[in-house]
């Protein structure tokens, strides 16, 4: 027998086994049992992409297979979407038609399979305007029917797991979309554990070293964590078996990406993550009547075990979030080791929901919607969305700024004046709460009330706040509105009225110019018009129109003598180049002038920064990348290549919104150039101690200082210094050494 042979007969074998894996899933589920019809849509697929292997070299349809088995298993959908998972890419990569997928297997798995088709390749194509309009179908097809999206995100999870068949700025575009959105999604959608798969993996690609380090030093400190989740469960057991709950106890350690996100937003060290460890309880309720107020017997108990933190109690039982979440959480000190524990308090039905989602188990657990299921908060996000969708034209990146403040928002409860309890998302204003009520508050909001108190526009808003919204017909939507909110609907409903109030003034300043030029007996034309717009420093008609009919610019006998000069002005600013040149930069630091444009770029080979190749590419501003950070460079249409940090916001607006110019970047200056960074130390103000802070920097360390602050109240000092080093590995050295002093008790790099 030949290799080939060999080879298609083990092919046979993997395939054959994976899909019986998936029936065996199916078959244990509480679905109908369609296995005809599986099977079918099995070896359709099969059939349709026989021949066609995935970059990693397995046969294709291994793929869908595993896509239909997350879709099984983890999500917990039926026939109909399993169906729709193995036949997602047939019509895509394959000549048969939506046509011919309905002929066969029906109008509703057409119709899945059509949406998914539709949203194919990914969210996002080349351009802006591409991505946007994708990411519209796709929103506009899971309102439609949720299975689409939630498809959407298996298949992407699927391909996280693989990923590492892909070249390195394909995995940096992929893992940024996938934290940008289909995480986001998966959250709103009550998928908590692929949510937090996809943000690990995610990770593990952008930023593999500090994912290992983090991973290490959890496993490091699992003997330790299992002897503190021990000694402290045993007496919650104790009480729990007492009063005949039945239950179970689970220990939930934070996710590395989790960790790496606190450690980035706080500032904070590893060893200050103080949330490591959760605990959480599952009960099965004694009547299902009642399961709200078992769960809060159960914290009755506990609370008298453990000292609660007052601060730390979330009731998402009797409210529940947006994507169908339940459960108490306290937080509880175990003096035995002086830390904080939380504990999460929840139902089995509770936990089947929290796992894999509510859509999938309230709106398709029978394939089919009840009246009152259609009222679901996954509904009235839903709603919010084709708001959004129904503005006509949001640039792209505002667009998914906007989708982006749906998603990840955590909630609170607020009253009306009326006593009526509104969910708003945590961080709101009152002018988010003013437009949550009705476009029409929003618009003519000039003041609000809370707990019966006059307060700004930009009030945040605290749970249980009593809110009343005072409004004037007078009032109008203010630019700097865009400021003053926070959730997504705020945010789209103002823009849109801006840009409406813009459209009206640009005609107004077109009217106005006419008469201007009709005044001076000269043409409108396109030479005088740029003669103008070269004057005041403007790009486009747009802005001179705007800029006149709101009275920025005033026309008068300035603009006449400018247009009745001769020949061609000159547009000066061709002829800028600019520098980024820091005049105390020391002789050894890198090239700072902005660089010609690259030449031709090839994007399947790494960039490599070395002491002759730094000075042909921009240092991002917004991060101050150096050598250590895990880098990315993005080029633009003119060839100029800027290196950013992988967390820098930037460079995460970048991997979504343009992903196909993202360039693998790797550091190879071997200490020779010297690179400014910041880094902030806090401790207790003693005297001596700045003294002390610059000998161990300047003599000591042999760094040099380019720009300290210090700040000093009540004993405790605060200061931010500029320094110049080779890399990373400086920071990690100077931050430890300063560690070392008694009164330091923070250092960290902030830039």
């Amino acid at each position: 027998m030949d290799e080939q042979n060999i080879r298609e007969q083990e092919d046979e074998r993997i395939v054959n086994e994976a899909f019986q894996h998936l029936l065996d899933t199916y078959l244990s589920s509480h679905h109908r049992k369609k296995v005809d019809l599986i099977t079918k849509a099995f070896n359709f697929a099969r059939k349709a992409h026989e021949g066609v292997r995935r970059l990693s070299g397995e046969p294709y349809i291994m793929h869908p297979i595993a896509v239909a088995q997350i879709v099984s298993e983890e999500i917990g959908l039926g026939s109909t979407s399993i169906c729709s998972a193995l036949l997602h890419d047939v019509v895509e990569d394959t000549d048969y038609t939506v046509d011919d997928i309905q002929n066969i297997f029906g109008p509703k798995i057409a119709q899945i399979v059509d949406g998914l088709t539709k949203i194919s390749g990914g969210i996002f194509g080349d351009k802006t305007s591409a991505q946007v309009e994708n990411f519209k179908k796709l929103l506009l097809t899971m309102s439609d029917d949720i299975r689409v999206i939630l498809i959407k995100i298996a298949d992407r999870l699927h391909n996280m797991r693989t990923l590492g068949s892909q070249l390195p700025n394909k995995q940096y575009k992929i893992a940024g979309e996938t934290l940008s959105i289909y995480a986001p999604l998966a959250y709103r959608l009550g998928l908590n554990k692929i949510k937090e798969e996809l943000e690990n993996l995610s990770f593990s690609y952008e930023h593999p070293e500090e994912c290992q380090l983090i991973t290490q030093r959890l496993a490091e400190m699992e003997g330790n964590l299992t002897t503190i989740y021990t000694d402290f469960i045993g007496p919650i057991r104790t009480v729990l078996d007492r009063h005949g709950i039945r239950y179970t106890i689970k220990a939930r350690i934070k996710r590395p990406y989790s960790i790496w996100k606190k450690m980035q937003t706080k500032h904070v060290s590893f060893e200050d993550v103080y949330d490591i460890l959760a605990v959480r309880i599952i009960f099965e309720p004694r009547d299902p009547a009642e399961e709200e107020a078992e769960c809060m017997q159960i914290y009755a108990y506990v609370s008298k075990l453990y000292t609660a933190h007052p601060d730390r109690f979330r009731d998402w039982v009797s409210h529940p979030k947006s994507n169908g979440y339940q459960a108490v959480h306290t937080t509880l000190m175990n003096k035995k080791v002086g830390k904080w524990i939380e504990v999460q308090i929840r139902s089995q039905r509770m936990d089947e929901i929290a796992e894999q989602g509510f859509a999938a188990h309230w709106k398709y657990k029978d394939g089919e919607k009840t009246a009152e299921e259609s009222e679901t908060e996954l509904d009235k996000w839903l709603q919010t969305i084709k708001e959004i969708l129904d503005d006509p034209q949001p640039s792209g990146m505002d667009f998914l700024d906007t989708i982006k403040l749906n998603l990840y928002a955590n909630e609170l409860f607020v009253m009306t004046p009326k006593g009526d309890a509104r969910k708003m998302p945590a961080g709101s204003t009152a002018l988010d709460f003013a437009f949550a009520i009705h476009t029409f508050v929003g618009t003519h909001c000039i003041g609000a009330k809370v707990n019966h108190t006059l307060v700004p526009l930009n009030y945040v808003l605290r749970g249980g706040d009593q809110i009343e919204i005072l409004t004037s017909k007078e009032s109008q939507v203010q630019a700097e509105w865009l400021q003053f909110v926070t959730t997504g609907k705020a945010k789209n409903k103002i823009q849109t009225l801006l840009r409406r109030q813009d459209r009206e003034r640009q005609k107004q300043g077109e009217r106005q110019l006419n008469q201007f030029f009709e005044q001076a007996d000269m043409e409108p034309s396109s030479t005088n018009i740029d003669k103008l717009l070269n004057l005041h420093q403007l790009k486009t008609r747009e802005q001179l129109y705007l800029s006149i009919g709101t009275g920025r610019i005033t026309l008068g006998d300035a603009d006449l003598q400018h247009l009745r000069r001769t020949g061609k002005p000159k547009n000066w600013s061709r002829y800028l180049r600019f520098f980024r040149r820091n005049h105390n930069a020391s002789a050894s630091s890198p090239v700072t002038e902005v660089p010609a444009a690259s030449a031709p770029i090839d994007r399947r080979k790494p960039i490599i920064l070395s002491e002759e190749t730094i000075g042909r590419y921009i240092m991002a501003p917004c991060c101050h990348p150096i050598p250590g950070d895990d880098v990315l460079g993005h080029f633009d249409d003119a060839g100029h290549i800027t290196i950013h940090k992988r967390q820098c916001p930037e460079a995460n607006r970048l991997k979504v919104a343009d992903g196909n110019h993202i360039l693998t970047v790797r550091w190879d200056t071997h200490k020779h150039l010297r690179f400014p960074t910041t880094i902030r130390v806090e401790g207790i103000d003693r005297t001596g101690v700045l003294l002390r802070i610059a000998t161990i920097l300047s003599q000591q360390l042999n760094v040099n200082m380019r720009h300290l602050t210090i700040e000093s109240h009540d004993g405790i000092f605060q200061g931010e210094i500029n320094l110049e080093v080779h890399d990373v590995e400086d920071v990690r050295i100077i931050c430890r050494e300063l560690k070392k002093m008694d009164e330091i008790k923070s250092v960290i790099r902030i830039s």
